[in-house]
C-alpha cells in the first residue's frame, strides 16, 4: 500500500479541503512554459551555434536549466522559491547574450512571471476573505436553510 502523506493522516470526515494557493499554482504554470522554452532555446542554439560553444555544453546547460525550472516548481511555494524564480526569469532574460532572441521572450517570460504572481496573490487575497465571509455564513445559519428557499409547500 502507498505510503499516506502527513495531510492524508490528518483528515478526519468532515474536515474542509484547505484551499491551494493561486499564486503557487500560477507559478508552477509559468515555470513549466519556461521549462519548454528554454528546450526550444537550447535547440535553437544548438542548431545556430552549436560549433562555436561546443554541441555538449550546449546541450548540458540547456537541459540542466530545463531541469531547474521543472524542480523550481516544487519549492515554490517556500519563502525563497519565489526568490529562485525571479532568478531564472534573470537566467533566461541573460541567455539573450548567447542568442539574442533570447532577449524579447526573458523579457515576455518574466512578465508572464510577474502576472502570474501579482494576479494569483491577489486571487488568494479575495479567497481568504470569501472563506471568512463563507464560515460567519455557515456559523450564522448553522441548519444550512436561507429563511424562505429551504421550505416547501
Amino acid at each position: 500500500m502507498a505510503k499516506l502523506t502527513k495531510a492524508q493522516r490528518e483528515w478526519r470526515p468532515g474536515m474542509p479541503k484547505k484551499r491551494r494557493s493561486i499564486r503557487v499554482q500560477f507559478a508552477s504554470v509559468v515555470l513549466l512554459t519556461e521549462a519548454f522554452v528554454a528546450l526550444f532555446a537550447t535547440l535553437a542554439v544548438f542548431g545556430l551555434r552549436g560549433h562555436e560553444y561546443g554541441p555538449g555544453l550546449v546541450l548540458g546547460v540547456g537541459f540542466g536549466l530545463m531541469a531547474v525550472l521543472v524542480l523550481a516548481c516544487a519549492v515554490v511555494k517556500r519563502p525563497w522559491g519565489m526568490a529562485l524564480g525571479w532568478l531564472l526569469q534573470l537566467v533566461l532574460i541573460a541567455l539573450g547574450f548567447v542568442e539574442p532572441m533570447m532577449f524579447v521572450v526573458g523579457v515576455l517570460m518574466a512578465l508572464a512571471w510577474w502576472f502570474a504572481i501579482r494576479t494569483g496573490a491577489r486571487l488568494d487575497r479575495e479567497n481568504v476573505v470569501r472563506d471568512r465571509e463563507q464560515a460567519e455564513w455557515e456559523r450564522l445559519h448553522p441548519d444550512g436553510a436561507d429563511g424562505e428557499a429551504g421550505q416547501t409547500q
